[in-house]
């Protein structure tokens, strides 16, 4: 008996017999999406809601001295020092964005396009030191400079990342110093 080979006819799609039925997936789906959304952003508002305690923030003074070091890359957020995963919101310090770093001998000038700058001064700095994490951000070791400082009564870690990751170690040893320096002077 030689078998039989049946050949399928030609391609095509099958047709959609329901559209009323796919429509309404669809805009089921979109409002789903939106309820997501919004809940995410009431979210993140309730966050400021529960740390509008935190004072304003600094701003920089007119002649902050010369300039120690530069930097140019990203600002990845703010947290509760030493929990990585606290986020802080309030007065903008969750926003991400493109930084310049000036650290002069007055304190560390942080001016962020697009979002809120502000100052951390000499006397509020507490320490730096290469991560790898910080809220919503994971990168490999070392490769994120994170800045802690004293804010009202509240320790924070700063998460940074130079366009030149090179410099992070250059930075450490510097904020280091004038952390030094400033608790000996007390």
């Amino acid at each position: 008996m030689t078998p039989v080979i049946l050949l399928a006819g030609a391609k095509r799609s099958a047709e959609v017999t329901d559209w009323g039925a796919r429509i309404g997936w669809l805009v089921g789906l979109a409002l789903f999406v939106a309820l997501v959304y919004w809940l995410m952003r009431e979210g993140w508002k309730w966050r400021a809601t529960l740390q509008g305690d935190l004072p304003e923030l600094p701003t920089a003074p007119q002649d902050a001295g010369p300039v120690r070091l530069g930097m140019e890359g990203r600002y990845h957020g703010s947290t509760t020092a030493g929990q990585w995963l606290d986020r802080i919101v309030a007065h903008g310090l969750g926003t991400r964005s493109r930084v310049r770093l000036t650290l002069t001998d007055a304190g560390l000038d942080v001016e962020r396009p697009g979002a809120s700058d502000f100052f951390v001064p000499t006397a509020a700095l507490r320490g730096a030191r290469l991560d790898k994490a910080i809220a919503g951000k994971v990168l490999t070791e070392g490769g994120l400079l994170v800045v802690t400082w004293a804010h009202g009564d509240r320790l924070i870690d700063s998460g940074f990342r130079s366009d030149r990751a090179a410099e992070h170690a250059e930075w450490v040893t510097a904020l280091n110093q004038m952390t030094n320096d400033t608790e000996g002077a007390r």
